[in-house]
């Protein structure tokens, strides 16, 4: 049986120019008094008006993921590298003993996910990874996007966990990427999809601790994004937002 976790406006906090829909994938299975979902612990769906600044700051021992689906930002950081993100270029930040780095929009809005993730253990070396896909997402075919360590994708996670995303035509259908011995933690991103004959809208997610999920078929033209996780896995509780 799998359970689903709606999509809860009262979730989303304002900060002037930019708004943060936080979610903890762990309340996905209420009976386990966890937030986090195993070793991913946060999910900030955000949204970025033009002209938004998240002045430099410091990150310690989170795995984030920058996920942009819709306009572009800047990304700054402590090692000097300053690269536009958008749907065709996406960041893995994976933070470890320390990682300073700047957000901002100077030309467009943008909305996005920002992903934490524990990693496995503390104090790695801080370091930043681009994924640059020309033609953006991938419609009617999944994209891994990010894997753990010596698993050949763009982005490398130091823990167990792996991304996909999708993006669906109207009345298609998929197979949803399963790996054994991971949970999978779907989220619409956009659109509507069905699974059996429950019905999913942009915000809502749906996961399986044994990767039960076999199929999903687009309402209307949707885009997905498919967490692997393993619950289990060894993770430290150290990080600056993964770590709460």
């Amino acid at each position: 049986m799998f359970n689903v976790l709606r999509a809860e406006p009262k979730t989303t906090f304002e900060y002037g120019p930019f708004r943060i829909r936080r979610m903890r994938p762990g309340q996905i299975q209420p009976e386990k008094n966890d937030d986090a979902f195993g070793p991913l612990s946060v999910i900030d769906h955000a949204t970025l008006e033009q002209g938004t600044l998240v002045k430099m700051h410091e990150h310690n021992n989170d795995e984030i993921l920058s996920y942009m689906w819709r306009g572009s930002m800047v990304h700054e950081d402590s090692v000097g590298n300053r690269v536009p993100l958008s749907p065709k270029q996406l960041m893995m930040m994976n933070a470890g003993e320390s990682f300073w780095h700047e957000e901002s929009t100077p030309l467009v809005s943008a909305e996005m996910l920002q992903i934490f993730i524990r990693p496995r253990t503390a104090n790695l070396e801080g370091r930043v990874q681009f994924m640059a896909r020309p033609d953006g997402i991938k419609s009617n075919e999944w994209t891994l996007l990010a894997a753990p360590e010596g698993i050949e994708s763009p982005l490398e996670i130091r823990q167990a966990v792996y991304v996909y995303d999708i993006r669906m035509d109207e009345n298609t259908t998929t197979e949803i990427p399963s790996h054994a011995g991971f949970a999978q933690w779907l989220y619409v991103m956009d659109g509507e999809i069905k699974i059996g004959d429950v019905t999913l809208s942009k915000g809502d997610a749906v996961s399986d601790e044994d990767s039960r999920l076999t199929a999903a078929t687009a309402v209307k033209d949707t885009t997905l994004v498919c967490f692997l996780v393993c619950l289990g896995a060894q993770a430290v509780l150290e990080g600056t937002i993964s770590g709460k």
